[in-house]
This record gives C-alpha cells, sequence and structure tokens, in this order.
C-alpha cells in the first residue's frame, strides 16, 4: 500500500539542492509525480505530491530532508496530499504564452483575467525579471489549457491585450505524445 504526501522546501540556492531532495527521497521509497522547482530570487523552491510507501510518514520524510546539507536554513514541509495526484483534462497543457516587456504593474492579474474569461485554466505561470536587459525586462510565461471552442478568440485577446500594455507576446501550442 502506499499513501501520497505533499513536500515543499525553501531555501536559499545551492548547487545540488535537487540532486540532494530528489535522491533523499528515492532512498525512502518515495515516487515523483508532479514536481516543480524554481529560483525566486536567491531562494529556491522545490514542491512535490509523492507517492510514499505505508511505513514511511510525513515526519519520517520532514526530518531526513532537514538533515541534508544542501537544505541547511531551508523551510521543509511534508504533509498528507488529500486529492487525486492525478490532474484532470483541464490540468494538462495546450498552449504557452509569453508576454515581455518592461514592468507593468497588473500585467499577471489582467492576462489571468482574460483567460479567465474563456475558461482558460492557467496550469503553470512563470515570470523572471531580467535586469541586463535593455531598460530591465519581464518574460512571463503562461502555460494553460484552453477549452478548443475558445483557442483562437482567446488567444487574440490575450495578444490584444499584451498589446494594450505596450508588451510583446507569442504562443506555442503544446502537441501531446501519442500512445502506440
Amino acid at each position: 500500500m502506499s499513501h501520497n504526501l505533499l513536500v515543499t522546501l525553501f531555501c536559499p540556492d545551492r548547487t545540488g539542492l535537487v540532486a540532494a531532495v530528489t535522491g533523499q527521497l528515492f532512498d525512502m521509497g518515495l515516487n515523483l509525480g508532479d514536481t516543480t522547482f524554481a529560483v525566486l530570487g536567491t531562494g529556491a523552491e522545490f514542491t512535490a505530491v509523492c507517492e510514499a510507501p505505508d511505513d514511511v510518514s510525513a515526519d519520517d520524510v520532514e526530518r531526513a530532508l532537514k538533515a541534508l546539507p544542501e537544505a541547511e536554513d531551508a523551510r521543509v514541509e511534508v504533509r498528507p496530499f488529500g486529492l487525486d495526484p492525478v490532474a484532470d483534462p483541464s490540468g494538462r497543457i495546450t498552449h504557452r504564452f509569453y508576454v515581455r516587456g518592461g514592468d507593468r504593474p497588473g500585467l499577471v492579474a489582467r492576462m489571468a483575467e482574460v483567460f479567465g474569461q474563456y475558461e482558460a485554466n492557467i496550469v503553470r505561470m512563470s515570470a523572471e525579471h531580467m535586469p541586463d536587459l535593455a531598460g530591465g525586462q519581464y518574460v512571463v510565461r503562461f502555460d494553460v489549457n484552453i477549452p478548443a471552442t475558445a483557442v483562437e478568440r482567446c488567444l487574440n485577446t490575450a495578444a490584444n491585450t499584451a498589446g494594450e500594455l505596450h508588451l510583446t507576446s507569442h504562443v506555442e501550442g503544446v502537441e501531446r505524445p501519442v500512445s502506440v
């Protein structure tokens, strides 16, 4: 038997952090499900839904991760994950929408409203400030699931909204592999 755990870790970014954390989880018999890792400023955030053997508790995992040298000063939390660990169809990415330009307060909120207007689900979102580009630039990526009946209208509205904010945008369709 097994149970699902939500593992979160936040600490200063360090080389080898992902290897240490995932190696420890593997050594304890945990199987990674949906997992994210991101550098946020000088910090790093790791989040994963893991399938754990019944004889491995959330407290066991939390203690083991806190003991890792790479996780020194980390905020670690491990708790039961009571939701379905497999996303429903609206959690599958159909498009990646990129916006780029100078800082525009409210940009993420406005774009999120556009996607919501067309019942598109934002599956992942990332924003990165790139001060080394002329005048400092932001690049925001929305990984979205757009209902097939709304794709053209949603993407046109999103592009128009970005343009109104004096930002450039582009979109990529995401192909799903077909099983044979």
